[in-house]
């Protein structure tokens, strides 16, 4: 197994204890963690379900699975069968274990990019190649390729164009392409399209996986739910992988996870939050001497002032606000800072105030 990397947010903790210090508390605008409530019909759903005293299923019930093959064509224009759907205890999990899966020896992922791209391919013993250009990768054979729209760290939408060339690519290689599209339904000023959507795939879904989150869009960090599909092949073969090893979604997580994917509404309201608390934090942040790159969709905001990352975030705990810096995502994010719009309002405020 290849080393792995130091935990990168250990790093953070002397900036934190300096923003803690300020008179008026910390601004932690870091990790992006939902601040939010979890909804209503999901905790009702969760609470009615309590009583699950026999093991639930691998693949998970067939209401979820409806559930989120509904939400997928309702929001999305995706078609799947439901029984190519399949429950996971959080994204992360999945993206840190597919190249095991796999069997993955050479994994690509972009350039700036979610760590766990990289860890997934060190836990697997897997040459790692983090790259934004595919023809640059010679003609050596890939096995994964990870695509992230809208973009962690960056917020950077990838056009249905350009996923297409990868989808070709990969299929002339015979290379998996894992879609990360936890950010899918947070697009601001460009909207994120899926990787098995009919414009990107031709209508096949072969050689394709499409990872979802709960996280962002239901406030659902703490319940640890998501789901992936795609490739009828691909996804059998990951549900006997994971009987095996008893990867299982707890019941009473799978039926709130149903209701959530059948409500709108409260996404809708949530992502008019995230939406408010952006445009505060934004100009607040131009105003301050910080440009914004890309950042068209997504949670996080990826500024720079020119200076070193870890001069960005000094400067910014100083006045009591904490962000990630971005060389925590690649090099290629050394003068750039992730600012997350996770902060309550009153804390959002805060940081305005603050920045002015």
């Amino acid at each position: 197994m290849n080393t792995l990397p130091d935990f990168p947010w250990d790093r953070l903790e002397p900036y934190k204890e300096r923003a803690r210090a300020h008179h008026d508390g910390i601004v932690d605008l870091s990790v992006g963690t939902p601040v939010d409530p979890v909804p209503a019909i999901v905790q009702d759903a969760l609470a009615g379900a309590a009583d699950s005293p026999g093991y639930p299923l691998t693949h998970g019930t067939r209401a979820l699975r409806e559930s989120a093959a509904g939400w997928l064509a309702r929001r999305h224009g995706v078609t799947v069968d439901e029984r190519d759907v399949l429950p996971l205890i959080g994204s992360k999990e999945f993206v840190a274990w597919l190249p095991t899966y796999l069997g993955a020896k050479r994994v690509v992922f972009p350039e700036l990019a979610y760590p766990t791209y990289d860890v997934g391919a060190r836990l697997a013993g897997a040459s790692a190649v983090a790259s934004d250009g595919l023809l640059a990768l010679g003609p050596e054979r890939v096995d994964l390729v990870w695509v992230n729209s809208p973009g962690n760290p960056t917020g950077k939408v990838l056009p249905v164009e350009h996923l297409r060339k990868v989808v070709a690519w990969a299929r002339e290689r015979g290379a998996v392409v894992a879609s990360d599209e936890c950010y899918l339904e947070l697009g601001w000023e460009e909207q994120p399209v899926s990787i098995l959507h009919p414009d990107v795939c031709e209508g096949s879904h072969e050689g394709l996986l499409a990872v979802h989150s709960l996280s962002k869009r239901s406030n659902l960090a703490g319940y640890r739910a998501g789901f992936v599909t795609g490739d009828p092949v691909l996804v059998k073969r990951l549900l006997e992988i994971r009987k095996h090893a008893g990867m299982i979604m707890p019941a009473p997580v799978q039926a709130a996870m149903t209701a959530a994917l059948g409500d709108d509404a409260h996404a809708v309201e949530q992502r008019e939050r995230y939406a408010a608390r952006r445009a505060l934090l934004r100009p607040a942040l131009e105003r301050a001497g910080w440009r914004v790159d890309h950042s068209t969709a997504g949670l996080y905001l990826w500024a720079s002032n020119g200076e070193n990352a870890w001069d960005q975030v000094s400067k910014l705990s100083e006045i009591g606000i904490l962000v990630a810096p971005g060389d925590f995502y690649g090099t290629a994010g050394e003068l750039h800072v992730r600012v997350a719009v996770t902060a309550t309002d009153e804390r959002v405020a805060a940081a305005v105030r603050r920045l002015q």
